[in-house]
């Protein structure tokens, strides 16, 4: 069964509240492709072996949450080197692009965020902070325990800092490259805060706070979304959709 192209880049829009957000990133269709979708290949970041993979596939379409026209693009873009190539694939395939930011990150219901809270336990007077959660765990843990608890749901192997409380009670988590928001997070009520990256002087500044932090990965805390689009994809327009894991440990 094939779907028009317009009916589900429309649906995404809507459902994810595309227009709500302020982004650095382009939000819906990115490169305009085949106008009929039987096969969708989701994955987090665009890449060459992305597209080679949504090719070996047979796909008509390729939905990321890190599309072409990203924040290592300033705008107007240039399409030179690596772009180009990405580009000329897209163009010469009559391949769909799509790619959703911020607003799957924020998603009250299928989002990066919600998703790592779910999967992790941050349940209690859960709220929304920036565009993630600040919640009580279920069950309280040490942070050694917590901080093994997200390497075995994630798959990886996080940096931690215990700079805070032993025992883990309420955790800020926003995923993907928010270390930024680390302070804004800890005068909210969290002892730790976990997001994808950490950069250099948020060691220092969380042990001056006495807060923790760890630092899961940008790719790994940002699959879920991506994953949870395109089973609500599937099951609304009977297409099939496969997502593409190209690990990265960043």
């Amino acid at each position: 069964m094939k779907v028009s192209r317009k009916k589900i880049v429309g649906f995404c829009e809507e459902y994810l509240k595309v227009g709500k957000f302020e982004d650095h990133c382009v939000n819906g269709l990115q490169v305009q492709g085949a106008e009929q979708v039987g096969k969708i290949i989701t994955g987090v970041s665009l890449s060459r072996k992305l597209i080679e993979a949504a090719l070996s596939k047979n796909a008509q379409m390729i939905m990321v949450h890190h599309g072409l026209f990203d924040s290592q693009v300033k705008k107007p873009p240039r399409i030179t080197g690596f772009l180009k190539d990405r580009l000329r694939l897209l163009l010469e395939n009559d391949l769909n692009l799509c790619g959703f930011h911020l607003p799957l990150d924020a998603h009250p219901k299928i989002g990066n965020n919600i998703s790592l809270c779910r999967l992790l336990g941050v349940e209690k007077d859960r709220r929304p902070y920036d565009i993630g959660f600040i919640g009580g765990l279920k069950n309280e843990m040490s942070f050694a325990g917590f901080v093994g608890l997200v390497n075995k749901k994630l798959g990886v192997r996080a940096y931690a800092l215990n700079a805070g409380p032993k025992r883990v009670k309420r955790v800020a988590v926003v995923s993907g490259g928010a270390s930024p928001w680390f302070q804004g997070a800890v005068e909210a009520g969290a002892d730790t805060f976990l997001c994808g990256e950490i950069q250099e002087p948020v060691v220092r500044a969380a042990e001056e706070l006495e807060a923790n932090f760890i630092s899961a990965g940008h790719y790994n805390t940002e699959k879920l979304g991506i994953q949870n689009l395109g089973k609500l994809l599937a099951g609304k327009f009977k297409v099939e959709v496969v997502f593409v894991d190209i690990p990265c440990e960043i």
